[in-house]
């Protein structure tokens, strides 16, 4: 049975000159068939530091990028001759954030961060190679601060879903 190591050189190559990198691929069965599934996000090539928050994929980038990658498993035979079900969307909120580059397309979203001095959540305004600065907001016991967290002590870290934001510009 193909893997996802074997199929993702495919996927990439399929993907290679867009605006998109390979995010996660995984190939399970399902039944007589197996299930595709990839997981995109946006490229923001090699910066060393992200202030600003990154458009999210619309839904003409994936339509786009599942053809490409449709075609390209189609062309190879990678998957062999069983037939498999493509599902292709960009990681979801509740995903745990674990590489720099998640963080950084993720710059001006609420966090969920968890050390091991405890869990803190706030607004990630920066995020480089080495770490992650949060706006934490003031409570009944404490003040507003800034907090950087370097990756290496991250141990879990989640987006949080906000239904609305009281600092969005464009709801006042």
């Amino acid at each position: 049975m193909a893997t996802a190591d074997s199929v993702r050189p495919v996927l990439e190559e399929a993907l290679d000159g867009s605006a998109l990198v390979l995010d996660e691929v995984t190939v399970s069965p399902a039944g007589k068939r197996r299930v595709v599934r990839v997981l995109l996000d946006r490229d923001l090539g090699d910066v060393d530091a992200v202030t600003e928050p990154t458009a999210p994929l619309s839904l003409d980038e994936v339509a786009d990028a599942t053809r490409a990658v449709g075609e390209a498993l189609d062309a190879s035979d990678v998957l062999g001759e069983l037939p498999y079900t493509l599902e292709v969307s960009s990681p979801g909120v509740g995903r745990p954030l674990t590489l720099p580059r998640h963080f950084q397309r993720n710059v001006g979203r609420l966090l969920e961060v968890r050390t091991a001095d405890g869990e803190t959540t706030g607004r990630l305004v920066a995020a480089d190679r080495a770490g992650l600065t949060l706006e934490v907001a003031a409570t009944k016991k404490t003040s507003a601060r800034t907090a950087t967290v370097p990756y290496a002590e991250v141990d879990r870290a989640t987006v949080q879903v906000e239904f609305a934001r009281h600092d969005d510009p464009k709801e006042s």
